[in-house]
């Protein structure tokens, strides 16, 4: 399991492109019939795909969470992007249509993942924390997540949130997770940009069409970089830094986080015309 370390933001000032992409990236881990996981520093949340074609697999116990299984401390919540699939949490099957979320809670002994076809797999996006409260495996289906549609094709930012593991919403001790839609015609996620000290946050990128970019801002708001992803790609956000992007198309993205509240507002907004 990768590891990615907590970064001070006066030393990413000084990182070039390739030094943001090793610090910050996590690409290339949808891989067929495997389960790859990312363990960070921010709020110990684990970024995770898991992509089964032709077999069924099994939420791994990592050597390094020091624990009797996955979830013995911690909760984890789980959207799938692609086709049809079901997730077994200790014996309950749930199925999975693209965009159901599943949030299953702590002390589940054993979470497995398949496809309901292989010719058209299921992509399951995983974010795990810590967790020190009970709540109960819950499954929200797209058709039932809150939307609140967003922005203009004036401004290129016309979107769809839809909230999922929220104060409101499905319960959890530390997730707050959703995924935003752009509308066509679409580019601007998250702007005006904006921080929150109190959470960090990852973001997932998906639905990207094939020779299209994304455009992933970050660093302080007078101090801004970015980096280039692909579909299926996911960055990792220290509070310190916005979390906006711009697309050569119209795309879709997860956004979850951990820390402090489970507040969605909870956050420092950004005047455009201050960004630098």
């Amino acid at each position: 399991m990768k590891t990615i370390h907590s970064v001070h933001p006066s030393d990413f000032k000084s990182y070039d492109t390739t030094t943001i992409r090793e610090r910050f990236l996590i690409d290339k881990q949808v891989q067929p019939d495997q389960i790859n996981c990312t363990y960070t520093h921010y709020d110990r949340m684990i970024v995770g795909m898991a992509n089964p074609v032709n077999k069924t697999l099994e939420l791994p116990n990592y050597p390094n969470l020091r624990a009797e299984y996955f979830l013995e401390r911690r909760e984890i919540g789980i959207i799938n992007v692609a086709g049809a699939g079901v997730i077994t949490a200790d014996g309950q099957a749930f199925e999975m249509n693209k965009l159901d979320c599943l949030y299953i809670g702590k002390g589940t002994k054993s979470v497995t993942f398949e496809s309901k076809d292989a010719s058209a797999p299921a992509v399951f996006y995983l974010l795990s924390s810590p967790a020190h409260a009970l709540y109960p495996t819950t499954q929200l289906t797209h058709a039932d997540a809150v939307k609140v549609e967003l922005g203009s094709i004036a401004t290129a930012n016309k979107r769809t949130i839809n909230k999922y593991i929220h104060l409101e919403g499905v319960r959890s001790c530390q997730l707050v997770m959703g995924l935003t839609i752009l509308h066509e015609g679409s580019v601007w996620n998250t702007m005006p940009a904006h921080v929150h000290d109190r959470r960090m946050e990852a973001y997932f990128y998906f639905d990207v069409p094939a020779g299209q970019k994304i455009f992933h801002y970050m660093g302080e708001g007078q101090e801004t970089r970015h980096i280039t992803m692909d579909n299926y790609d996911a960055v990792v956000s220290p509070p310190w830094s916005i979390h906006s992007g711009s697309g050569t198309s119209n795309y879709s993205f997860i956004w979850g986080m951990a820390g402090e509240n489970l507040d969605y507002t909870d956050m420092d907004a950004i005047a455009i015309t201050d960004l630098k």
